[in-house]
């Protein structure tokens, strides 16, 4: 005799989670046991129950066996087809109950703050500009020297012994224009701070939600992975009194192991999700629950403001506006390169010839015949051509990314708005409706199963509209800026004006 225990639930009862995410109480358990023998009359298990089908058959029929049985059906009664064990290669998952204190954005934002080695990156690029705005601005060091001319001249140490200083004074304000010009250069270095910090904390807070979103279709998944465990001990028992096919029991047990893996996909979902997170914020943290709700304000973002930000406080383009200053700096630094420099030179020592204290005084120029710094200067008016169609090009193509994160954002919210206010209570009435019409004996269980499946994956769709909703609302509110883990943005590189040893 070949038995089957069949742990049956009572029909449970549909109640709303604070959260607005629908939940199913299961009642006791009773247990009902299924034999070729003994075919018991009971009633179908109850809407959202915990079903555990322990088979105590043998193994799967061989195709010889199924060959078999099909010579035997009409004769005689067939025992329905086992509920096949989920292979041991995909039972990895380890549990995924967060544990540990909730989380808040907030908190996660303040971590990440502290701990994304980006940040600290970007700090950096700023004190390197500064540095280099130090170096440009300071005066040439002056040159000492000690003189001694025509040694041995009339038996004497020397006709002249003595010291002389040289000094180059830096002419037509060379030196305040370099300083200018890299001050304005840590300005685009600490845009460049703010807009890596806009990306960490965008990008916080998408895998916040995303994280959080994925954590309830978890739990949406387990309840359809119950479903389709009532589903297959339905179809057993409607084949036992000759409802259903042996086909149709098959259906079922595939139904039920594409649930399974539909349950260890999102677990894994989850998980990828968390752990992003963490690496975002930096601090390696446990599996924890998430304390910041994914619904929130759906008051809809205006385009035309949108817009207008974007394009005045973009981080991006106020760095580079700041570069097309610095540019501009460059041009009249090097317009006035060809300024000659002073340098200035005096000396004083002992004359043995002439037996006396002496001194000299020397000044000298470069006369810029040949070189008057003109190949710089048409590169550095290239370099501000070029920065000027550089923020025409990102102001279009921010705009162009703007539409394209719009369209998902009005999309998303306009789909989690009618989920929520329409589709969901329609779809929860139509359960209950059929629910009460079961309970009448006026339709078959599988039809309220099925219901009940079509109302979880419509909350389904539901989470994953809020989801993109999310998303795409923090990326429009922080400037579409996202790659919390991607090196900052680097000052220009040095070309043929910063590569020379004294910046200018």
């Amino acid at each position: 005799m070949v038995a089957v225990s069949v742990v049956s639930i009572g029909c449970a009862t549909v109640e709303t989670h604070p959260s607005g995410r629908e939940t199913v109480d299961n009642p006791p358990n009773s247990s009902v046991t299924l034999s070729d023998q003994e075919i018991p009359q009971s009633d179908p298990p109850a809407t959202g129950s915990s079903v555990r089908l322990v088979s105590s058959e043998s193994p799967p029929a061989t195709p010889a066996e199924n060959r078999s049985d099909e010579k035997e059906a009409g004769s005689k009664f067939l025992r329905p087809p086992a509920v096949p064990a989920p292979p041991a290669a995909i039972e990895i998952n380890q549990q995924l109950a967060p544990r540990g204190e909730p989380l808040t954005l907030e908190h996660l934002e303040a971590l990440a703050c502290q701990n994304n080695p980006t940040l600290l990156q970007a700090q950096g690029q700023i004190e390197g500009e500064l540095g280099k705005a130090i170096q440009a601005g300071l005066w040439p060091n002056p040159v000492v020297s000690y003189v001694q001319e025509q040694i041995g001249v009339g038996g004497t140490p020397g006709e002249f012994m003595g010291g002389a200083i040289q000094q180059r004074i830096v002419t037509g304000h060379k030196l305040a224009l370099s300083r200018a010009k890299y001050r304005v250069r840590a300005q685009a270095a600490e845009w460049h701070a703010l807009e890596q910090q806009y990306r960490v904390l965008n990008d916080v807070r998408v895998h916040y939600f995303r994280t959080r979103g994925r954590h309830e279709l978890v739990q949406i998944h387990r309840e359809l992975l119950k479903s389709a465990e009532d589903t297959v001990l339905t179809a057993r028992e409607r084949y036992n009194v000759g409802q259903a096919t042996r086909a149709q029991v098959h259906l079922a047990n595939v139904a039920l192991q594409r649930a399974r893996l539909d349950l260890l996909r999102s677990e894994n979902d989850y998980r990828e999700a968390f752990e992003t997170l963490t690496a975002l914020v930096g601090v390696e943290l446990p599996l924890s629950p998430l304390a910041t709700p994914l619904e929130g304000d759906m008051t809809p973002i205006d385009w035309q403001d949108a817009a207008s930000r974007l394009i005045a406080d973009s981080p991006q383009l106020q760095a580079a506006r700041s570069k097309l200053e610095s540019d501009r700096i460059t041009i009249r630094r090097e317009t006035v390169q060809p300024v000659p420099d002073l340098i200035v030179e005096g000396s004083t020592g002992y004359n043995h010839e002439a037996g006396e204290t002496v001194a000299s005084a020397r000044l000298a120029i470069e006369v810029p015949i040949f070189d008057w710094n003109q190949g710089t200067i048409r590169q550095a008016e290239a370099d501000y051509a070029r920065q000027q169609g550089e923020i025409r090009r990102m102001e279009l193509l921010l705009k162009q990314d703007l539409a394209r994160v719009y369209r998902g954002y009005v999309t998303a919210m306009q789909h989690a708005t009618n989920y929520a206010e329409v589709i969901l209570p329609e779809a929860r009435s139509a359960y209950e409706l059929q629910l009460r019409s079961y309970k009448e004996n006026r339709i078959a269980w599988s039809e309220v199963l099925q219901t009940q499946a079509d109302m979880f994956m419509l909350r389904a769709e539901y989470l994953r509209n809020l989801i993109a909703w999310r998303e795409s609302e923090v990326l429009i509110s922080g400037f579409l800026l996202h790659g919390g883990l991607m090196a900052p943005t680097a000052p220009p590189p040095p070309g043929h004006i910063d590569s020379i040893p004294k910046p200018r």
